[in-house]
């Protein structure tokens, strides 16, 4: 029953979204209707982290984008569950549950207590309107061992003053109060009856065989928005909680009731009566990645755009080269290089600072209005990324001086702007090069869901340098001491009949002394007009040592792009020194990608896995306007399930959460946390940090294209 996810930054993920929820949102933020014949509706979500009643769904769909994490306790039985509103009709949930006195297998066999993981779907089929409810269809515990398994199909409409009602049909456990004959059974007789609960040896398993078979039952409840923030629920209950009922505790009646107050437009209190014998208690905290905390921020105000007939600067190149250099630092922006000729400058910079590279070229153009004599009329800006050459954008004077103040001035200055691809490096100032920085910063290693100890955790302090002796080459490092901490205390012993690439992980961990995470030389160039390079090598990362070499071709005003990427990896010592163990392979993959618009993304890699194993990943994420990015990935590979071992293949939920979200302050620094459920050996890839893709495509037409709105912030 072992359940395992560990990564770096869960902690930071979750003091970045719980602290800025006393700070006051927008109230319309939380609403999905406003109902013109009383209270408002704000979504609310169950014990299972759903839009939905208590313990049952509801027909309703939360806010497109909205993030939702709930904890939810009662006897014997807490959940914990991460929901997200993939697209406006979507929804994705991963939950993970501590279960106390249980019967899992349906039998006499009590346990003590069991971890489990769960993914949950649903989807908005009809949205509310004035005579017709929201229709919702779910599927719950698809996905694993199947202790939830259960779907249902609910309906919500709006009643009156605050009243919001709720009937429901569900199958599986929520099919098993006062069930009754499959109304689908006219699609065969096969429909009558549901199949045992597939609980394999592995679990992880996608298991459709018993999606809306079996007996199924009515649910349904009524809700009351009493005020602007308390709300009363009542439900009636389909699921009769067979592996718990006079065990866990005792299921007297089908009936619960609560109350949830929202003590900030994000944070929800929930208490709740349940089955007749229980109390719960539930926390929520729902937040929108594109409505920062503190509004539009601590930022720095842009330069206001200054007429060629005001220029009153220096006209000498260096006095030029020196202002605008000066002028450019104080916005968060570096400049490489700077060559007047004619009537047309060209100007190399580097976005160190916003999430939006278009907000960066916005500024710069800003400054060189102020910084360039008179006599220039364009404005040719080079956006580079380690100290290579990705895209043009050509500005005309006259267009930021008329357009500045324009009411669609963002998109006007777009559909006159030329942007195309370059191809080069740097051309840097005089004295740019070389750079060295340095700093010093503490760190959060945590551990979750260890059977043996829920949480451990190391505290210490990271010293790093990133030394770049000329453009395009990139020497850095990182030392690591632990100061304190419960990581070295895991003495679980990997099962794994693979190559031991990921499963020792926790030894890794145990030294608890002085390590080098990552120690590289980097180095990009540009072999053609659409192609990018990188050759990476040293201790790549904590596990493995070696070289990589990635080649992208991505045209700068395409969607489109492919890369290919070969490895040789050695793995590491448990010290994380110098010393290298006898395990080493060649590794690879090729990759496509997406950009489907809207800040959907999606990429596919097929090749060989640090074991060994040949197959494929397939990855979706959403990127919001913030800089916020959500996805999903899953890893099949020739590496049948029994060998791959708990959880049957490698799948996972990643977070990004950009600082500047949090704190205001324009930064590209970001918290980026992966969930999986468990770490395996099968599907394992090397980690390598500057990987081209997203290096270059930041910077490319079709992300400036759907963040132009920034331009003149």
């Amino acid at each position: 029953m072992a359940r395992l996810f560990r990564n770096t930054g869960l902690v930071g993920l979750c003091v970045a979204l719980i602290a800025p929820g006393f700070v006051a949102f927008q109230a319309q933020a939380q609403n999905v209707t406003a109902e013109s014949t009383g209270l408002r509706a704000p979504v609310s979500y169950n014990t299972y982290g759903v839009p939905g009643l208590i313990d049952m769904p509801s027909g309703r769909s939360a806010p497109d984008g909205e993030v939702a994490l709930t904890y939810s306790h009662f006897q014997n039985t807490t959940r914990d569950t991460l929901t997200f509103q993939m697209t406006p009709r979507l929804s994705g949930s991963f939950r993970y549950s501590l279960l106390h006195d249980i019967r899992p297998d349906g039998g006499d066999t009590l346990y003590d207590y069991v971890f489990d993981r769960s993914f949950s779907l649903k989807y908005l089929l009809v949205e509310e309107g004035t005579y017709v409810p929201a229709i919702s269809v779910g599927v719950n515990d698809f996905l694993g061992t199947s202790f939830f398994s259960s779907e249902y199909v609910a309906a919500t409409k709006s009643v009156g003053r605050g009243i919001q009602v709720t009937l429901g049909l569900g199958w599986g456990r929520l099919g098993t109060v006062n069930g009754f004959d499959n109304p689908l059974s006219f699609l065969g007789d096969g429909w009558d009856t549901r199949g045992a609960r597939s609980q394999t040896a592995t679990g992880g398993q996608i298991d459709t065989s018993n999606l809306f078979h079996g007996d199924a039952a009515l649910f349904g409840g009524i809700e009351w928005q009493a005020t602007e923030r308390l709300r009363f629920v009542a439900e009636y209950s389909s699921d009769a909680y067979p592996h718990e009922d006079g065990s866990a505790f005792d299921v007297n009646a089908p009936f619960n009731i609560g109350a949830s107050y929202a003590a900030t437009d994000r944070l929800t209190v929930s208490a709740n009566y349940l089955y007749g014998s229980e109390l719960g208690f539930q926390l929520t905290y729902a937040l929108n990645p594109d409505i920062p905390p503190m509004g539009p921020g601590l930022r720095v105000s842009p330069l206001p755009v200054r007429r060629a007939a005001d220029f009153v600067g220096g006209r000498s190149i260096g006095a030029v080269r020196s202002n605008t250099e000066a002028a450019m630092e104080g916005q968060g922006i570096a400049l490489h290089g700077l060559r007047m000729g004619g009537a047309r400058a060209r100007v190399e910079i580097e976005n160190t600072s916003y999430p939006a590279t278009a907000q960066a070229v916005g500024r710069a153009a800003r400054i060189l209005t102020r910084t360039l004599p008179e006599n220039i009329e364009e404005f040719e800006i080079i956006v580079m990324s380690q100290g290579v050459a990705i895209t043009s954008v050509v500005l005309s004077r006259r267009d930021l001086e008329s357009l500045e103040n324009d009411v669609d001035g963002a998109w006007a200055s777009y559909a006159r702007a030329q942007i195309s691809g370059v191809t080069g490096m740097a051309e840097p100032l005089p004295g740019l090069y070389p750079q060295l920085h340095y700093g010093i910063a503490p760190y959060i290693a945590p551990s979750f869901f260890d059977p043996d100890q829920p949480l451990r955790a190391d505290l210490g302090v990271d010293i790093y340098a990133d030394y770049r002796p000329r453009p395009g080459l990139n020497i850095s490092g990182a030392i690591r001491q632990r100061i304190v901490g419960t990581l070295d205390q895991s003495t679980r012993v990997s099962d794994s009949i693979l190559p031991h690439v990921r499963s020792d992980s926790n030894l890794y961990d145990g030294g608890g002394g002085t390590t080098i995470p990552r120690l590289t030389a980097a180095y990009y160039f540009r072999p053609g007009q659409e192609l990018f390079g990188r050759v990476t090598v040293g201790y790549l990362e904590p596990m493995f040592a070696g070289a990589s070499a990635e080649l992208l071709w991505k045209p700068n005003d395409s969607r489109f792009a492919v890369g290919a990427e070969l490895n040789y990896a050695h793995q590491r010592d448990f010290d994380q020194l110098f010393g290298l163990q006898d395990y080493n392979i060649v590794n690879g993959h090729i990759s496509g990608y997406w950009d489907m618009g809207r800040g959907y993304h999606g990429q596919l890699d097929v090749g060989r896995y640090l074991a060994g194993d040949w197959g494929g990943t397939l990855s979706l994420d959403r990127e919001f306007e913030s800089g916020w990015r959500l996805g999903a990935f899953a890893t099949l590979t020739d590496v049948p399930f029994d060998d791959f071992g708990e959880g049957a293949f490698d799948k996972g939920i990643r977070v990004t959460v950009p600082v500047s979200w949090i704190n205001g302050q324009p930064t590209q620094t970001s918290s980026n946390i992966t969930l999986r459920p468990v770490w395996r050996d099968g599907g394992a890839r090397l980690n390598v940090d500057g990987r081209l893709y997203e290096t270059v495509r930041q910077s490319q037409e079709p992300a400036l294209f759907d963040s132009w709105g920034r331009f003149w912030q």
